[in-house]
């Protein structure tokens, strides 16, 4: 089932995310759970999941952008896409990478990106058999 997530997801999301640049799993502090909630209240703010037999066994962050310029059309920028080893190669990031998509197109927004960090092609093969090109722009990165 593709879905986005509820309250009662954190501890199979944050599960996921240990597998995601080994992501330790963090402490239900009222940091994180502030956080937690912040971002379930952002109706931008969209975290999709693919469950599998109750567990969560693929993700990815779906935010819509508001933006002044394209006639005034929001943008959606994808991110944190991640599938558990266990369940990958079932086309479960890539339901989920449609629903972003569907996100994206209901909100009227003129493009969706992400980006990756992996350079592996059989990754970069997957993202632009969902429809991605690494063409069209350049990222440049500035960590903080």
């Amino acid at each position: 089932m593709i879905r986005e997530i509820t309250d009662n997801d954190f501890d199979g999301l944050m599960r996921l995310y240990t597998e995601l640049h080994d992501n330790p799993f963090p402490e239900r502090s009222e940091r994180v759970m502030t956080l937690w909630e912040h971002i379930l209240s952002d109706k931008d703010h969209h975290i999709i999941v693919a469950e599998v037999d109750g567990t969560i066994a693929a993700s990815c962050v779906c935010v819509i952008i508001p933006n002044l310029t394209r006639g005034q059309r929001p943008y959606a920028f994808v991110e944190n896409v991640v599938t558990s080893a266990a369940f990958r190669r079932r086309g479960l990031a890539t339901a989920c990478l449609n629903y972003a998509k569907k996100l994206a197109r209901n909100e009227n927004c003129y493009k969706i990106m992400l980006l990756t960090g992996s350079k592996e092609p059989g990754v970069h093969s997957f993202y632009e058999s969902a429809g991605y090109n690494s063409s069209d722009k350049t990222a440049f990165i500035q960590w903080l």
